[in-house]
């Protein structure tokens, strides 16, 4: 054997060897477990993110993701009660799959579970709420709640078929239906926006007069408390002078009360004074002293002509009251 032929047998094997491991080397991206079959037959242990080695041409592998993914599922036709078809364009349906149960899954639905386990149930699911409700319902009543109701009964079989693959949303895009009852939509869209621009405008002319009638209410109450602060201060301040008044009244009382009583103190000792003083003794003392302080004293009838004329004539002389021995007597008296 010459060394050309030596040499092609060994660049042959080189080149085989060179197919076997490139064929035997894999890789396996980061959130994601690889599932190995061995003559169709799932192998029960899968590999993670890395490098591995795998028997060539014998041994294939499918990855299969373990992080939250995004499924669609497109142009899914859906009748309602009435008859009329619809095609919800896109609905997402984001699930996970824990790690621990991928090669159960996968043994019972294959690596391409999503189909059976997801796409399916959502034909399933929509056809069975859209059979039950009309297009008003499906299309404007009742869609805001369809993602939900989608959501609980995915995640009702997949906890019962295949544990460890959890949903967490759904997320339904606007049907599509026929063009005349999608035009009718509109025109009845634009009617019940038309009213409740109306009824928005309604209620913005009533939040205005009610503003207006607080407005007055408050300036009304505000003049009444004024009025009643302004009444209030004049009732104290004619309070202030009743009681004033009251307090000089009293006084004015007590002064002349208590003038009066010393004015009659000031009487009734008087009084005492002179019913100690006037004894009939000192009354007849005082008798002979205004007697003795008069110079003559006359006796008779015609004492009064002294003082007052007749019309007639001139007044007659009063007697002497004691004859004239007596008087000289008398004087002599008051001579001694």
């Amino acid at each position: 054997m010459t060394m050309p032929h030596i040499g092609a047998i060994f660049g042959a094997i080189a080149g085989v060897m060179a197919i076997m491991l490139h064929s035997s080397i894999h890789k396996i991206e980061e959130g994601h477990l690889a599932v190995y079959y061995r003559g169709g037959a799932l192998l029960t242990y899968p590999n993670g993110p890395g490098y591995h080695i795998m028997l060539p041409f014998i041994t294939t592998f499918r990855s299969v993701q373990t992080t939250l993914q995004t499924d669609e599922i497109k142009n899914v036709p859906c009748g309602t009660s009435g008859g009329v078809m619809i095609y919800f364009d896109r609905i997402e349906v984001v699930n996970m799959l824990v790690p621990l149960a991928v090669v159960d899954i996968v043994r019972n639905y294959t690596a391409d579970y999503d189909k059976t386990l997801i796409f399916n149930k959502i034909h399933h699911e929509l056809n069975q709420f859209c059979s039950v409700h009309t297009l008003q319902e499906v299309y404007i009543d009742l869609f805001d709640i369809i993602d939900e109701n989608l959501k609980l009964a995915l995640q009702k079989d997949l906890t019962v078929m295949a544990p460890g693959l959890t949903i967490q949303a759904v997320r339904v895009t606007k049907p599509k239906i026929p063009e005349s009852i999608r035009r009718n939509f509109e025109l009845m869209e634009a009617e019940k926006t038309r009213l409740l621009v109306t009824a928005q405008t309604q209620r913005v002319v009533e939040k205005e007069a009610e503003t207006e009638r607080k407005r007055a209410i408050i300036e009304a109450q505000k003049v009444a408390q004024v009025a009643e602060i302004h009444f209030q201060q004049k009732v104290m301040e004619k309070e202030t002078e009743r009681k004033i008044s009251a307090i000089e009244d009293f006084a004015f009382l007590a002064r002349e009360k208590a003038r009066a009583d010393a004015e009659y103190y000031s009487a009734e000792k008087f009084a005492d004074a002179n019913r100690v003083k006037l004894t009939p003794e000192y009354l007849e003392l005082m008798k002979y002293q205004a007697i003795a302080s008069n110079s003559k004293i006359y006796f008779g009838q015609d004492i009064p002509n002294m003082f007052v004329e007749g019309t007639n004539g001139p007044p007659k002389p009063a007697r002497p009251l004691h004859p004239p021995n007596a008087q000289a007597d008398l004087l002599k008296t008051e001579g001694q």
